[in-house]
C-alpha cells in the first residue's frame, strides 16, 4: 500500500510540474531569471525607465500606461520615481510596475513592498541589440501589443539589412574613439548599443580592446592608452547628454589631447545619449547620425532627418 501511495504521489507531482500553462496564458523572464505568468494583459502599467515608456508608445500601448518616470515627455502622464513611497503606487492602482535592474538593486525595499501588495513588478533592460529585439517582444507581450513589437522588430531589421548593405562595402573606413563619459575617459564595450551603432554606420571602433565593468556596457579606457593609439583616430565622437555633460573646449584643452590627431584637426562631433544607449528604434536614427558625421556624402539630411543617401 505504502509503495502505491508513494507511486501515486510522483505521478501527481510529475503531472503538476509537466503540465503546460493554462491555455491562452503567456510567459516571459525578467532580468533577474523571475519567471512571470500572465493570463490577460496588464492594462496599467507604470514605467520607470524612459526606454519602456517609449517602446510602448511606440508600439502603441499608450493607452496602458497609467504613470511614467519623471523628466519625459508624455504628455499629460502621472510622473513617478523609485524615490516615490509605496503608497503614491498603491493609490495610483497599477497592475505591473516596470523598472530595470539599477532600481531593482538599489531601491529593492520599494520593489519588496510592492510584490507584497500584491502588484506585478517586472525588471526588464538588454545589453545587446539582439536581446533587444527579444525585450520589444516581452513588452509587447505584457502589453497586449505582442502583433506590434514584432512589426517594430521587423522594421528594425529590414532599416539595418539596408544600411549595412550601403557601408559594409567601404574600403576605407574612419576609425573612431566613441567617449561614453570624459571622467577616466570611459569608452563602450564592443558588445555594447553605441558599439555596435557605430559599427553599422560604417565606423571602426578605436578601443575594439575595451573590457567593461562588471554589469555595464561601459568600460573605463584611461588616458595613456587613449593616448598611444592618438595617430591613427580620424574621429572624436562623444555621447552627450546626462552621462555626460563634457565640452568641445575641455576635450581641447585637456592635457595630451594634442596627440590625438582627430582633435588636432577639429574633428569631434558630439551624438545625443538618447540616440545611442536606450533600446528604442532610435537607435537607427543614432546610426544615421553618426553615418552622417562619418561619411556625408552617404548619408544625406532630409526635412524628416538624416537618411541614407540614394533611398
Amino acid at each position: 500500500m505504502g509503495r502505491r501511495i508513494g507511486l501515486l504521489i510522483f505521478i501527481v507531482f510529475s503531472l503538476v510540474c509537466l503540465w503546460p500553462p493554462i491555455s491562452g496564458a503567456a510567459q516571459i523572464t525578467d532580468a533577474s531569471g523571475r519567471v512571470v505568468t500572465f493570463d490577460k494583459p496588464f492594462s496599467r502599467i507604470v514605467s520607470l525607465y524612459s526606454a519602456h515608456t517609449d517602446n510602448l508608445l511606440a508600439m502603441g500601448a499608450g493607452e496602458a500606461l497609467i504613470g511614467a518616470s519623471k523628466g519625459h515627455e508624455v504628455g499629460d502622464i502621472p510622473r513617478f520615481s523609485y524615490h516615490d513611497g509605496t503608497e503614491r503606487f498603491l493609490a495610483a492602482r497599477p497592475d505591473l510596475v516596470l523598472i530595470r535592474p539599477m532600481i531593482e538593486r538599489g531601491y529593492g525595499r520599494l520593489v519588496s513592498s510592492l510584490r507584497a501588495r500584491g502588484i506585478t513588478v517586472i525588471s526588464l533592460q538588454p545589453g545587446t541589440v539582439a536581446e533587444m529585439m527579444d525585450y520589444w517582444v516581452a513588452l509587447g507581450k505584457l502589453s497586449g501589443h505582442e502583433a506590434e513589437a514584432r512589426s517594430m522588430v521587423s522594421t528594425f531589421e529590414k532599416e539595418t539589412q539596408r544600411i549595412q548593405g550601403l557601408t559594409q562595402g567601404m574600403h576605407e573606413k574612419r576609425t573612431v574613439f566613441f567617449e561614453a563619459m570624459h571622467a577616466k575617459l570611459r569608452t563602450f564595450s564592443k558588445e555594447s548599443m553605441a558599439a555596435w551603432a557605430l559599427g553599422l554606420a560604417g565606423g571602426v571602433n578605436a578601443a575594439e580592446d575595451a573590457v567593461p565593468s562588471k554589469g555595464s556596457n561601459i568600460a573605463i579606457y584611461g588616458k595613456e592608452r587613449l593616448l598611444a593609439k592618438g595617430a591613427s583616430i580620424d574621429v572624436y565622437l562623444v555621447q552627450q547628454g546626462r552621462m555626460n555633460r563634457v565640452t568641445r573646449e575641455q576635450i581641447e584643452k585637456e592635457p595630451g589631447f594634442s596627440l590625438i590627431r582627430a582633435v588636432r584637426d577639429g574633428k569631434i562631433y558630439f551624438v545625443d545619449e538618447a540616440l545611442v544607449s536606450r533600446p528604442t528604434p532610435a537607435l537607427l536614427e543614432g546610426v544615421r547620425r553618426i553615418g552622417q558625421l562619418l561619411y556625408p556624402t552617404l548619408f544625406e539630411t532630409t526635412t524628416e532627418g538624416l537618411a541614407v543617401h540614394g533611398q
